[in-house]
């Protein structure tokens, strides 16, 4: 299709323009600077002559993507570990990533945050997160330089990058990455998708949603999702995404196209329908601790870790499966059904959007990055799991009682709960490591697998590249294939230079040595560094647990992780040189890239007057609401936490009895609201 709308749109331009005006366009084309965006516009000397009829008109100056570009698709699961896929040796089944990895290169040492806001600003900008001032969830942003939760205007995204090279751009899915005091109607939005490179937004702003009734942003408006029960948002930004793909591909067939493709899932709440969940019923009896030995021996067995990797050692507060009581691994089981119904689901949809590319004839020029999850699994789900994910902050949630559980067996997954699934299970699917998402000291919250797919470029089919490599090496990498410099200057401000090394030397070179040679981890205190195959760290943080000793008195541990692939064996004691060493170099980084100081305050960094960040309510004692101010989120509304207050509202019912909605907060599982029912207001 793309040779066809070629020749055509060639066609008419001949017929069009003067044959010096094209040969003209084509050197100014040639000599373009794109190393400052957006590009300059050429100057041409003065007009004299006085009738239009007796001049040359120089060519409109248009900046397009450099000769045989590819189309760019990035692809970010969340919440998913190490094994979570079966290329990976994964229990759950996940086709489309396994097709593209078996087409294309699958990576065994590419490493994330260990936190969702985290990954995605070193992910779409190239720099570490600190440097993007996201040191951790933008909802527990700071005023230290470095945790600010506002990207700065010397990182520019890729979407900006490659927008103003002459590309469409778009994004799909979970857009956790702008400060929650600026999400809201009065701005600013400087930080919104559609003004950091996205022509065109479609999904949510937060760090999860209700996928059966979710908050929705079509670029800068919230909008309402069809009341249709069988509506969910995986399917829903699939079917988004695929049109405006093919809308662009319509119009523009020569331009290619990014998209950035970010589904909410696996992330918590777990919600899926019935007809995915049945097919996994009974799959995870065994429990953890057999599953998990399972997916290490097929780990093994693929080649995807080396054959003589030891499995390392669960945390000692996860339980052993034997020990469960009966009515325990009934009810985990069945968490486990729902987490892999939703995965599932999720690599179907996403396989449903990878199949439009390949329909349109496009898949064998389009890069794919496909990375499954943006940290470990989570575990935040805590012994027990939980009915209702909210109460993760709750200091003893009911939702998390195995009785009061139990209750809703039958509807986990559904939309009457919103549920998270026992940290046992995040273990077993971050096998072969020990730890979990926000554990940044071990690959367990860090590695993630990748497949990276471009048929015209990468010749090897099925092949695993185990160079060790970090979220923020894709942009380098997409500017690579592309063949776009790295930006001096974006939109008037000079750039903080990219951090990442490109990838594209492995694609090749099977046996390349790594290039990326070092390299800081930290979230909460949980600290560490890799530096040429040696790895230190400590776990300061529990994702379960809270602060238990001060980060100065933390034990770190020491793994030579180029020959213990699952950081198995500590060798602190026998290196405790080198382990020193390692420990000043994080320092060093840690000062280099705005990390210090650390923080490991959890809970108190919700309370904006704490964390020392913007707050749009910071003082206020009232809030005038008006008809059709909906959508709010809780950064943008008053705070009646902890506090007295009034409710008082002046409406119009008519002659007959009212019913309705006048004011709430939150929704089915948290919050309040003031309604009318029948003519009587109630307040619940």
């Amino acid at each position: 299709m793309r040779k066809l709308f070629a020749f055509t749109t060639l066609f008419l331009v001949v017929l069009c323009l003067p044959i010096a005006g094209i040969a003209q366009d084509a050197a100014v084309k040639a000599q373009i600077d794109r190393t400052e965006l957006p590009v300059k516009e050429p100057w041409y000397p003065p007009i004299t002559t006085l009738d239009a009829r007796d001049a040359k008109a120089p060519p409109v100056f248009e900046v397009d993507a450099p000769k045989d570009a590819p189309n760019v698709v990035v692809i970010l699961l969340d919440d998913l570990g190490f094994g979570g896929t079966t290329a990976t040796g994964g229990a759950i089944p996940t086709p489309h990533f396994d097709k593209l990895a078996s087409q294309g290169l699958l990576y065994n040492q590419f490493h994330t945050t260990a936190l969702c806001s985290p990954t995605r600003q070193a992910l779409i900008t190239g720099r570490n997160h600190h440097s993007a001032n996201q040191a951790k969830i933008s909802e527990v942003a700071t005023s230290f330089p470095g945790a600010t939760g506002m990207v700065p205007n010397d990182v520019a995204t890729v979407a900006e990058m490659l927008r103003l090279n002459g590309y469409s751009t778009a994004a799909y899915g979970k857009h956790h990455e702008t400060a929650v005091w600026e999400i809201s109607p009065s701005g600013p939005f400087a930080r919104w998708p559609n003004y950091i490179g996205y022509d065109e937004f479609y999904g949510f702003m937060g760090g999860e949603t209700n996928q059966w009734a979710p908050s929705i942003y079509h670029n800068l408006n919230q909008i309402e999702t069809p009341d249709d029960p069988s509506y969910h948002f995986m399917n829903d930004m699939a079917t988004k995404a695929i049109e405006w793909m093919r809308f662009q591909q319509a119009l523009t067939p020569d331009k290619p196209f990014f998209v950035y493709f970010a589904p909410g899932a696996v992330h918590a709440p777990h919600h899926v329908p019935k007809s995915y969940i049945d097919k996994y019923k009974g799959k995870f009896d065994e429990g953890w601790d057999v599953i998990r030995e399972q997916i290490f021996e097929q780990q093994k067995k693929l080649a995807v870790i080396p054959k003589d990797t030891k499995l390392a050692k669960k945390p000692a507060d996860i339980k052993d499966w034997k020990d469960l009581s009966a009515k325990e691994k009934k009810l985990f089981a069945r968490q486990a059904e729902v987490f892999a119904a939703f995965l599932d689901m999720t690599d179907h949809e996403t396989g449903r959007f990878i199949q439009a590319i390949e329909d349109m004839g496009e898949l064998d020029n389009t890069l794919i990055f496909y990375i499954a999850g943006d940290n470990g699994t989570s575990a935040e789900g805590g012994m027990n799991g939980l009915y209702n994910e909210y109460t993760y902050f709750n200091a003893e949630p009911k939702g998390s009682d195995i009785d009061y559980m139990l209750k809703h067996y039958d509807d986990w997954g559904g939309p009457t709960t919103y549920p998270h699934m026992a940290a046992g299970w995040a273990v077993c699917f971050d096998s072969p490591f020990t730890w979990t998402k926000q554990v940044a000291s071990n690959y367990g919250g860090t590695r993630n697998a990748m497949v990276v797919h471009w048929p015209k470029r990468i010749k090897a089919k099925g092949e695993v590249r185990d160079q060790w490599h970090h979220v923020i090496d894709v942009v380098p990498t997409i500017l690579e294939a592309a063949g776009l410099p790295e930006p001096r200057i974006v939109n008037g401000t000079p750039q903080r230079p990219i951090e990442g090394v490109s990838m594209a030397y492995t694609w090749e070179y099977p046996k390349a040595p790594s290039r990326h040679q070092i390299q800081y981890f930290e979230m909460f205190g949980n600290r560490g560094i890799y530096y040429d195959g040696w790895f230190a760290g400590t776990v300061h943080l529990k994702p379960w647990g809270k602060v238990e000793s001060k980060l100065v008195d933390d034990t770190w541990e020491l793994y030579h992780v180029e020959k213990d692939f699952s950081m198995s064996t500590d060798l602190a004691k026998q290196y405790p040189e080198l382990l020193a060493k390692l420990q000043h170099a994080f320092l060093g980084e840690a000062v280099k890239y705005k990390v210090l100081p650390l923080d490991d305050r959890r809970l108190e960094l919700f309370n904006p007057r704490l964390a020392g960040r913007p707050d749009l309510m910071f003082g206020r004692k009232t809030l005038t609401l008006y008809e059709g101010m909906t959508g709010l989120l809780e950064n943008d509304f008053i705070n009646i936490k902890g506090a007295s207050f009034e409710i008082v509202a002046d409406i119009e019912t008519g002659d007959k009895p009212a019913n309705g909605v006048i004011v709430s907060q939150g929704g089915a599982f948290g919050g309040w609201s003031l309604y009318v029912k029948d003519g009587t207001p109630i307040y619940t």
